[in-house]
């Protein structure tokens, strides 16, 4: 409705009501006047109704909503479901075009329109969330893994003699399969213990340059956040060898936005050295579903040549499900999760300790690692090799979910290199441990459930291992008046 409808409209209904009306929509259209011209996330999340106003308005900009629209291509944005239409608010045409995922559809005008709000949008929110100087970024249809593989393959072209990828370990398998992927071969520097912190070996990370030399290495791919007790990286260290000797710096840090530790060490990083690109997940940070990452970065050019590389064009999906979500909580609403997120840290923390002392246990010292907890099994491990994996199945029969259970001693191979102690981050950890986490959305309910249930599992263990210990008593008591007798 522009000012001609409602003026029309006055023949109709009474003009002072139409006048309401009118207000009632102008109020909408500032909203989205706003964002159109500021770019930024709003301060306050907006209602679903004028959500779905400006998804209506930009889905009619795109060709195949146009009335009179005749296609004859290929490519003509028709969709036989009228579900699966609904399920995309019409938003057929996808983003970028063949040679630029960041680049404007001339018949899609609208879904344009919605990749470049979305990347202003989330480029806001990084901002906000601690790395104040990150100058671009985009959001990729791809989850963290293949993000990464997309950084490493532009920066194949700018370092051609590299083989190379210096790499702290940390025992998770997308992150590693990123690097093979692409082609390259990871050098694996493994982490040192200090207390029960798994920790970055900075002399090794920089001794390994020195022997390959700086020219075949193709860059240094740390990690902000992981599963204690490996923390992350040291940022800072590791920015200030690549900026001496000049190679690449790409970060991993997949579920590290919600953590204002993990985006302070990505800021002091580019600060005092290089970071190149660091890259995040979507569903981990926004609570969007799996399918996204957010590549950024600290040069707008490099950011460029990232979007650059991606071939064809590629499923909107994923920003609109990321621009949805953060209009709908705005930048207060945002805050507050992550603000709810650190108090239930700090909750799961205190009552995993607990949990921990009374089974004669011990929650493990990991003040750097701002998300994730462990608790030693040590006691359980000792007294039944198969009990570890044994607390797995049974705290996920009773529908816990993201509780990771680490034995000691396992060994996987991941194309073609063998990791021993592989979950742990480190060949020999001292003790098997269960991992917890607080992740951005969690709620108290969730940290009480599973401390219950947590609590149920450990206590039938213990139960087991004290039938246990009676029947060798008996035994050995038999044994020994049999030996008597004779």
């Amino acid at each position: 409705m522009n000012a001609e409808n409602f003026g029309s409209s006055e023949r109709l209904v009474t003009a002072a009501y139409v006048r309401q009306g009118a207000q009632g929509r102008r109020a909408h259209e500032l909203r989205l006047r706003a964002l159109l011209e500021q770019g930024k996330c709003p301060e306050d999340g907006w209602d679903e109704s004028t959500i779905e106003l400006f998804l209506h308005e930009l889905a009619i900009m795109d060709s195949n909503n146009f009335l009179g629209n005749c296609g004859v291509g290929e490519r003509e944005g028709r969709v036989v479901s009228g579900l699966v239409a609904r399920r995309h608010y019409r938003l057929i045409h996808g983003i970028g075009r063949s040679g630029d995922i960041s680049a404007v559809q001339p018949k899609a005008a609208g879904s344009s329109l919605l990749n470049k709000l979305t990347n202003s949008v989330v480029l806001d929110i990084i901002k906000l969330a601690g790395v104040r100087t990150v100058t671009n970024c985009f959001v990729v249809p791809m989850a963290t893994g293949m993000s990464l593989t997309l950084c490493f393959l532009t920066l194949r072209h700018k370092r051609p003699k590299a083989k190379y990828i210096i790499w702290p370990r940390i025992d998770q398998k997308s992150c590693f399969k990123s690097m093979i992927t692409a082609g390259f071969e990871p050098v694996v520097i493994e982490n040192v213990l200090e207390g029960h912190e798994l920790r970055t070996d900075i002399e090794a990370v920089e001794a390994k340059i020195k022997a390959l030399g700086a020219e075949s290495i193709l860059c240094v791919h740390s990690t902000t956040s992981c599963f204690a007790p490996r923390v992350p990286d040291r940022l800072e260290e590791l920015a200030v060898i690549c900026a001496n000797y000049d190679i690449p710096h790409i970060v991993n840090n997949a579920y590290g936005v919600q953590s204002s530790k993990c985006m302070h060490l990505i800021q002091q990083g580019a600060r005092v050295g290089r970071i190149d690109a660091f890259v995040q997940s979507l569903d981990k940070n926004f609570m969007v579903p799996v399918g996204g990452a957010i590549i950024a970065g600290f040069n707008e050019s490099f950011i460029q040549e990232i979007s650059k590389m991606y071939p064809g064009r590629a499923s909107a999906s994923p920003s609109l499900d990321v621009l949805i979500t953060l209009l709908s909580l705005g930048t207060s609403g945002y805050k507050q999760l992550l603000k709810e997120r650190k108090e239930m840290f700090s909750y799961l923390s205190s009552e995993l300790k607990k949990l921990a002392d009374s089974h004669n246990e011990r929650l493990l010292e990991t003040p750097h690692n701002p998300i994730s907890l462990a608790m030693s099994l040590k006691n359980l491990d000792e007294n039944n090799d198969a009990a570890v994996t044994q607390l797995g199945s049974m705290l996920f029969t009773r529908q816990v979910s993201g509780a990771r259970v680490v034995p000691c001693g396992s060994v996987q191979t991941v194309n073609n290199y063998t990791f021993k102690g592989f979950m742990s981050h480190a060949n020999d950890y001292p003790c098997a441990y269960l991992n917890a986490a607080s992740a951005i959305g969690i709620k108290k309910q969730d940290v009480d459930v599973f401390l219950k249930r947590l609590d149920k599992c450990l206590k039938t263990f213990g139960k087991e291992a004290t039938k246990e210990k009676s029947v060798n008593e008996i035994s050995n008591s038999n044994t020994g008046t049999e030996q008597l007798e004779d």
